[in-house]
Order: C-alpha cells, then sequence, then structure tokens
C-alpha cells in the first residue's frame, strides 16, 4: 500500500519526472489518499487559476485512482502525534513548521502501514517514505 500527498498528485497532473513515480506506483499498487489532500490540491488549482471543472476532474481521478482516507478520532491522535513529530525534526533542521496536513498524512501512511510518496523536505530521511526529489 502506497500513500501519496499533495505534493505526489500535482507532481503527478504536471507529468513531471516525480510524476512517473507516483504512477508507477498506481499502476501496481494500492493507493491511498487523506482526504484532506483532495482540498490542498483544489485549492492549489483553484489559485493558480485553473477552471472549476478541470479541478473537478484532477479531484475524481485521485478518488478513482485511491483510497479516500478520512480523519476518524483513531486517526486525529495519530496525526497530532506526527504533527509533533515534524514539528520537532523542522525545528532541529531549520525548517519552516510543517502542517497540519502533514502529521495528517505521515499517520496515514503508518496507520496503514503503507509508504508514503512526497516530495515535502519534512518527510525526508523518514523510513515509511519515498522521497521525490
Amino acid at each position: 500500500m502506497i500513500v501519496a500527498d499533495s505534493y505526489a498528485w500535482i507532481e503527478y497532473f504536471l507529468g513531471s519526472d516525480y510524476g512517473r513515480i507516483l504512477k508507477d506506483y498506481i499502476d501496481t499498487e494500492e493507493l491511498a489518499t487523506p482526504s484532506i489532500v483532495l482540498a490542498e490540491v483544489a485549492r492549489k488549482y483553484l489559485r493558480e487559476g485553473v477552471g472549476e471543472e478541470d479541478v473537478v476532474k484532477r479531484l475524481n481521478f485521485i478518488v478513482a485512482s485511491s483510497i479516500v482516507k478520512e480523519v476518524d478520532p483513531e486517526l486525529s491522535i495519530t496525526a497530532a502525534k506526527a504533527y509533533l513529530e515534524l514539528s520537532e525534526k523542522a525545528k532541529a533542521k531549520g525548517l519552516r513548521k510543517p502542517s497540519l496536513t502533514d502529521g495528517i498524512v505521515l499517520a496515514t501512511g503508518r496507520t496503514l502501514k503503507a509508504k508514503i510518496v512526497t516530495g515535502d523536505e519534512h518527510f525526508k530521511g523518514l523510513d515509511e517514505v519515498v522521497y521525490m526529489g
């Protein structure tokens, strides 16, 4: 099982070399996407002026290509702990604070015992991460 974050989906839709990493996983692995990633992807594209119809098509593709994992009480606790872990790591490395979404993505990967496909520096070096960068 693979968990894709916003970064991975954006690269996928760009058709970049990094996006091909996710494409290979879509073709060979079961894929999960945290539900909050849908909102992040929509925000990015709408902010960039992509038409709403095209944004909906991309979101529908994500839903059709992966299992969308909702945030529930168990995942919320795991996400809060993951966020705190990522925050400490970011501070030690001089990175900006992670987002709560980062904590949710990490928690989703851990809960599902899955690899996380991302290019977000907050995840770099974690055992459960396939880093696109």
